[in-house]
């Protein structure tokens, strides 16, 4: 099969950046979308993010191919139910989720005869809503495909060829196997940042102002991180929980460690890690996942 009309439920930066990006590809793919704020919609529309905004769900999935689920995971099984009376018995469901397991079951339980593909396009940025998407933002990404067991091929075919169209490296993957790799290269970072930022302004009767006043590289990286989507990181941390406490725990034990080389003053161990983690930031350079550039590739005036 292939799919020639994809219907986009949640029409913020991803839900927005696909219809975008099928528009500026010229593909052969007609567009609906819905968003179940009034206000999205609108800018939707305003934005031509999608070629037709519907006032339902119902009628945004009538007679889709594909149907994509861009909302937060937590939400994933609401919205499936929403789309219920109007998909088609043809449709392939998606989503964008940064969970795959959790969200499995929700779609699963909420469309038992549908089939139902999760996926995850690891791309994004902190920005959020209908004014944050753009084409080019899966250009150059994996789009990671988990399918269940007893998937129908030729609907998995299609969902490749369709993400791999947007300009997306496509990657099979167990759903469970991609919640442990996920929490280490997303979740964990993520709450990192979240904590870290948190305990700054927690301190900022201490430091009268100066952590915001001077805030270095380091820092000011991780604010960009942690001005997330707070809805969508919550929903993601309840429906992982499982892989991010476990790779929590490896993080607290290795951050341990280092607590002890600092205390013992132990300047070998520091400098082997460091130089080992500057080995892995080349890596993720060479992969193209991320420009190596200085001060991540910014312009700055004069």
């Amino acid at each position: 099969m292939s799919v020639r009309s994809v219907a986009i439920i949640g029409l913020g930066l991803l839900g927005g950046s696909i219809g975008l990006a099928i528009g500026a590809r010229g593909l052969p793919i007609t567009t609906t979308g819905w968003d179940r704020d009034p206000a999205v919609r609108a800018r939707a529309a305003q934005r031509g993010l999608v070629a037709t905004v519907c006032d339902t769900a119902e009628a945004a999935v009538s007679g889709a191919d594909l149907v994509i689920l861009c909302v937060p995971v937590g939400a994933m099984g609401d919205a499936a139910r929403a789309i219920a009376p109007g998909l088609a018995p043809h449709a392939i469901v998606s989503d964008v989720g940064s969970s795959k397991a959790a969200v499995a079951d929700a779609l699963s339980q909420a469309l038992p005869d549908a089939c139902i593909i999760p996926a995850h396009p690891v791309a994004g940025t902190e920005q959020s809503g209908p004014d944050a998407g753009f084409a080019t933002l899966f250009a150059g990404r994996w789009c990671i495909i988990t399918p269940p067991e007893g998937c129908d091929a030729g609907a998995l075919q299609a969902l490749s060829e369709f993400w791999t169209a947007l300009g997306s490296k496509v990657e099979l993957m167990d759903a469970g196997h991609h919640d442990l790799v996920l929490a280490v290269t997303s979740h964990i970072p993520h709450l990192i940042a979240y904590t870290i930022v948190g305990t700054a302004s927690d301190l900022e009767d201490v430091t009268q102002g100066e952590v915001i006043k001077y805030s270095a590289g380091g820092f000011r990286d991780f604010t960009r991180i942690a001005a997330s989507d707070p809805v969508m990181w919550r929903d993601v941390f309840l429906s992982n929980k499982g892989a991010v406490l476990e790779m929590l725990g490896r993080f607290t034990e290795d951050l341990t460690a280092m607590q002890r080389a600092i205390r013992s003053a132990d300047g070998e161990a520091l400098f082997d890690l460091f130089t080992r983690t500057r080995a892995i930031r080349r890596a993720v350079i060479e992969q193209g996942q991320d420009d190596g550039r200085p001060d991540f590739g910014r312009e700055h005036g004069d």
